[in-house]
């Protein structure tokens, strides 16, 4: 059986795992990733498409200089998209998140199992729940550098735009702001980071203790050792 400190220290780690996993969840799930504010010119009055979309779904609304405004609609990301390079984006985004769900969901595995018994000489032990929390933690931070370069980069809300409304001519500009949906991922990776240290202050003081009780056979008398 594990001592109560491994416990205590391994099902702290566990319940960080547990939060990064709900929380991966709400990321996919919820559609305020980034609000948009996009504005183009017609031939007679300038239009301001305001969009608030995540990876699966949004809405858009319109707003004429004159001051008329459309009703609020919502859209499919995927079906919206015509640029086969936003559309990988997008996709890939999706596909890393999904595999920092499973990477969390393992961790949260590993660190339960840890709790409750002492797989210390295999990868089910400490190096397992190294290797599962910084893959998740990897894995936040690339889709955390995909989308922005999405939106930004290949003007992911001006495309989503000219679905919302026709005709639009000149693009005028565009702003954008990141909602908790995005910014929900930080708090993922602290939680990784919190469940990493956890692990390696338990770790490296059993370590430490571990070479304290090899200490007095290191320095006992040689003819004592013989004897």
């Amino acid at each position: 059986m594990p001592s109560r400190k491994k416990t205590s220290m391994f099902a702290s780690s566990f319940c960080t795992c547990v939060s990064s996993f709900v929380l991966v969840c709400v990321v996919l799930a919820t559609p305020r990733w980034v609000s948009s504010e996009v504005r183009f010119s017609r031939a007679s009055s300038n239009v301001t498409i305001s969009l608030s979309y995540g990876l699966f779904s949004g809405t858009c609304e319109q707003f004429v200089d004159a001051g008329l405004q459309v009703s609020k609609t919502t859209f499919q990301v995927a079906d919206a998209l015509s640029s086969d390079i936003s559309r990988s984006l997008n996709v890939a985004t999706i596909v890393v998140l999904v595999l920092a769900l499973l990477s969390s969901l393992l961790s949260s595995g590993f660190t339960c199992t840890n709790a409750v018994s002492n797989p210390y000489q295999t990868f089910l032990g400490p190096v397992g729940v190294y290797t599962w929390n910084s893959a998740c933690g990897v894995l936040i931070l690339i889709a955390m550098i995909l989308f922005p370069v999405n939106v930004q980069g290949n003007r992911l809300s001006q495309e989503l735009a000219y679905g919302c409304s026709s005709p639009l001519e000149k693009h005028l500009g565009s702003k954008h702001n990141y909602g908790y949906s995005y910014w929900i991922m930080l708090l993922i990776l602290f939680l990784n980071i919190a469940s990493l240290t956890i692990i390696y202050f338990y770790d490296h003081a059993r370590y430490s203790k571990k070479k304290e009780q090899e200490r007095p056979i290191e320095n006992a008398p040689k003819d004592v050792i013989l004897f």
